[in-house]
């Protein structure tokens, strides 16, 4: 099972986020202090910080092995967006490895501390592909209960199905598929109708 085969638009919505927010939530902060004493001297601390976390993350990510160093950038810089993204990394470095247990881990960590909805949604669909790949069905159906924006709704029930499907539930994995199609799933995602089809009702010939 590819965890990560259908999640080519989950990836940019990751890069989008911190293209768009990586230093801008920083100096949202500091525009709503514009007010206080101390705003010059905030404003610098706050740009520095965020500038050494890129940095390190720039190096974390260049480096041989991401995993083993990938704990202690999260927790020195846990309070920046860079913490989330390392952990998405370290993550899918994780799976390539074969070591469904880390990648887990880092998942678990992104969805209990990242506060941005749509991140920890693609981090509770990812961990419940991995709870798949595990055979933990019933752990994967329950992260997928997650409440996540309307935008996973076909993402989610598609999984569902896939947990049905190798549970041997036919019926209940062609109801999840088919809400699936219902919710846009099958945009840039033929596998949904072939895996719709394999589970087709057939007439009995007359």
């Amino acid at each position: 099972m590819d965890i990560h085969s259908t999640e080519e638009e989950q990836a940019e919505a990751i890069k989008r986020f911190f293209r768009e927010n990586g230093l801008s939530l920083a100096l949202g902060v500091i525009v709503g202090l514009g007010g206080l004493y101390g705003w010059k001297a905030y404003n610098q601390n706050q740009i520095t910080t965020a500038e050494q976390a890129s940095d390190s993350y720039t190096k974390l990510v260049e480096g041989d092995d991401v995993l083993s160093s990938a704990d202690a950038f999260i927790s020195e810089n846990k309070d920046t967006n860079y913490a989330a993204l390392a952990a998405f990394v370290a993550a899918k470095d994780a799976v390539e490895a074969q070591k469904l247990d880390v990648a887990s881990e880092k998942l678990s960590w992104i969805v209990s501390n990242v506060e941005n909805a749509e991140l920890k949604a693609i981090a509770i669909t990812r961990l419940a592909r991995i709870q798949i790949a595990q055979t933990n069905f019933d752990d994967a159906l329950n992260t997928l209960n997650a409440p996540l924006p309307e935008a996973f709704n076909a993402n989610v029930a598609e999984l569902k199905g896939d947990i049905y499907a190798q549970q041997g539930n036919k019926e209940q994995a062609r109801t999840a598929y088919q809400a699936a199609v219902d919710a846009g799933g099958l945009t840039g995602n033929p596998l949904l109708q072939v895996k719709l089809d394999d589970l087709a009702v057939t007439s009995p010939a007359a």
